[in-house]
C-alpha cells in the first residue's frame, strides 16, 4: 500500500480508482451495489447452479430475517473527530489482517466457475484477508495453499463419522498452513432446501464439492475398502454423473485417486462420502477431544443461543462464529444478527466472536462490528462476484465491502474497529 493510499484509506483510494476509470469510459468490473450484483449472478449462473448459492431452508424466513436484523438497527454517526487516517486491522489468533473480513467457507464452486476454490484463493491472498478453506471445496487445500503463498488461511471441518478421516483433514490443514480450524456445527445434515430438492438437484451426489475426500489418503483407503467388499445396489443415475464429474476433476487436478480410475471407485467415493460426511450424533463430549488432536486454535459455527456461547467458553474453544449458515439450515430460525447481539457480550471478553449470515455491505459490517463481532466473514458476495469474473471478480466484490467499511467508519466518527460499540446503533 502506498503513503498516499495509507494517507487516504482504503476506501477512497478504491472510490477514486473507480471514479478515476470512469473518465476513461472503464465501468467496475462487478457492480459496486450488491443488489446489481447478486441480480447480474444470477444471470450468468445455470439454474442449478443458482439454486445452490441462492437458496435457503423451507419459506427462506431465515435468509429474510437475517435481512430484516440488519435494516431495523440503524448507525449513528457522530461528527467533529479527526478520522483523516482510519486503520481497518485487526488481530486474530496472533496474525493481524488488514480488515475484520473473511472469505468465508462456500461449498461446490465449481458450479458457478471453473476455477473454483482456486480462484478465491488467490483473490483472498490479494487482499491479505483470511480464507476458511471450504470442506466441501472442489479444489484440495493443498492446492489452494500453494496459491495463497503466506496469506492467511483457515480450514472448516466437517465432523465425518470416520474418526482416522477427521484427524486426516485435520493434519493437511496444519501442514498446509492453516491457522484455525473452524468447526461447523450446524449441518450435521443438510436442511431442507426446495430449491434444490424442486431441481433433484445435490452437487455432492454429482462428485462436485468432495476434492478434501478424493484426495485424502484415509478417504481414498475408505473407498478401496468399499470397492473391494462391493456395495451393490447400484443407482445408475448418481453413477453416471458422478463418472463425469470425477473424471472432469481428474483432469485439472489430478490425484492419486483419481489418476488410475477403474470404473467402480467414482461411483464409490460418492457413496462413501454421502455415508460419512457429517455426523448427527456430534456431542459437547466429542468436542472435548479435538484440543488433543490439534494445535490449532479451534472455533465453533453455528452457534445461536447464549447457553451454547457459555459452553463453549467451559469447552476451552478458541473462538465461535455467530451464524445460522446464510439461512440455509432451519427454516424460521433466529437471525444471526439478533444472535450477535446476545452473544458477544456474553462471551466477548473470553473468545473471538466471529459473525456471518447475511452481510451484504460495509454498513452491515459495521453493525455487526458495533454489536460485538472481531470480525465478520463473507460468503454469497464474493460468490456472485466469481460468477461474474472468477478469482478478480470475488476480490472485487469484498474489496468494495472492506471500501465501504472504510468510509462508513470514517464518515460515522470512528477511526478503527475498535472504536465501535453498541451504542453506534439505534433499533
Amino acid at each position: 500500500m502506498s503513503e498516499e493510499t495509507a494517507q487516504a484509506g482504503f476506501g477512497r483510494a478504491r472510490q477514486s480508482a473507480i471514479y478515476g476509470a470512469g473518465v476513461s469510459g472503464r465501468r467496475p468490473r462487478v457492480p459496486t451495489d450488491h443488489r446489481e450484483l447478486e441480480r447480474r449472478a444470477r444471470r450468468a449462473c445455470s439454474p442449478r447452479a443458482w439454486a445452490y448459492v441462492a437458496g435457503g431452508a423451507g419459506t427462506e424466513a431465515t435468509m429474510r430475517a437475517n435481512r430484516a436484523a440488519f435494516d431495523r438497527r440503524s448507525i449513528v454517526p457522530r461528527t467533529l473527530r479527526d478520522v483523516s487516517r482510519r486503520d481497518l486491522g485487526v488481530e486474530l489468533f496472533g496474525r493481524r489482517i488488514p480488515a475484520p473480513v473473511l472469505f468465508a467457507p462456500v461449498g461446490a464452486v465449481e458450479l458457478v466457475h471453473p476455477e473454483a476454490d482456486l480462484a478465491v484463493a488467490r483473490a483472498a491472498a490479494e487482499l491479505g484477508l483470511p480464507y476458511v478453506f471450504s470442506n466441501q471445496a472442489c479444489v484440495p487445500m493443498e492446492d489452494c495453499a500453494a496459491a495463497m503463498g503466506d496469506a492467511p488461511r483457515w480450514f472448516q471441518l466437517y465432523w465425518s463419522t470416520d474418526e482416522d478421516l477427521v484427524d486426516s483433514l485435520l493434519a493437511r490443514a496444519e501442514r498446509s498452513g492453516a491457522e484455525a480450524v473452524v468447526v461447523t456445527l450446524d449441518t450435521t445434515m443438510l436442511g431442507w432446501r426446495p430449491r434444490d430438492l424442486d431441481l433433484g438437484s445435490l452437487p455432492f451426489a454429482r462428485g462436485e464439492g468432495i476434492a478434501q475426500y478424493t484426495s485424502d489418503p484415509r478417504f481414498r483407503e475408505m473407498v478401496r475398502e468399499r470397492v473391494a467388499r462391493g456395495s451393490g445396489g447400484e443407482d445408475v443415475r448418481i453413477t453416471f454423473a458422478a463418472v463425469r464429474a470425477l473424471l472432469s476433476m481428474s483432469r485439472r487436478f489430478p490425484g492419486p485417486l483419481l489418476r488410475n480410475l477403474r470404473s467402480p471407485e467414482p461411483r464409490e467415493a460418492v457413496r462413501t462420502f454421502l455415508d460419512t460426511y457429517s455426523r448427527p450424533s456430534l456431542t459437547w463430549a466429542d468436542l472435548a477431544s479435538l484440543r488433543e488432536r490439534t494445535k490449532l486454535p479451534i472455533v465453533l459455527k453455528g452457534v445461536l443461543h447464549p447457553d451454547d456461547a457459555r459452553r463453549a467458553v467451559d469447552a476451552g474453544v478458541d473462538g465461535v462464529v455467530v451464524s445460522n449458515h446464510g439461512g440455509r439450515q432451519v427454516d424460521g430460525s433466529v437471525a444471526a444478527l439478533d444472535a450477535l447481539a446476545e452473544i458477544a457480550p456474553l462471551v466477548g471478553a473470553e473468545l473471538t466472536v466471529l459473525f456471518d449470515s447475511g452481510i451484504r455491505s460495509g454498513g452491515d459490517v459495521v453493525k455487526a462490528l458495533a454489536l460485538g463481532a472481531d470480525a465478520v466473514c463473507v460468503g454469497r458476495p464474493y460468490v456472485h462476484g466469481l460468477a461474474l469474473a472468477g478469482a478478480a471478480g470475488a476480490r472485487d466484490a469484498v474489496a468494495d465491502i472492506v471500501a465501504e467499511l472504510d468510509l462508513t467508519l470514517g464518515l460515522t466518527g470512528h477511526a478503527s474497529p475498535a472504536e465501535l460499540t453498541p451504542d453506534v446503533l439505534r433499533g
